[in-house]
């Protein structure tokens, strides 16, 4: 992983995190209902995954996330896997009775 400090938008428009890294684009598309958001797919490039910013992106995004007071259902596999390993650092973030 990198010090890149990730500036990650929230296109409302496309319903999708984005930011760039080694200009090219990576996403999370969501899915928003009531105070939840089901962060539904992660489009990045395997070469930026081997490099670990997949995982400072999903970062990124759950600290948003966080800051807005709002649940998240890590729906695509890869955001479920990273819950998964980081279970103990962004259990507060899942809504009352799911388990990853």
């Amino acid at each position: 992983m990198s010090d890149v400090d990730l500036e990650v938008i929230d296109n409302e428009f496309l319903r999708q995190f984005e930011t760039t890294i080694e200009d090219q684009k990576v996403t999370i598309e969501y899915a928003q209902q009531e105070r939840k958001i089901f962060l539904t797919k992660l489009i990045i490039t395997e070469e930026l995954q081997e490099k670990g910013y997949d995982e400072e992106f999903i970062v990124a995004v759950f600290n948003i996330i966080k800051e807005r007071n709002i649940r998240l259902v890590p729906t695509c596999p890869i955001i479920a896997k990273f819950m998964r390993r980081n279970r103990r650092k962004y259990k507060d973030l899942l809504p009352v009775g799911i388990n990853i």
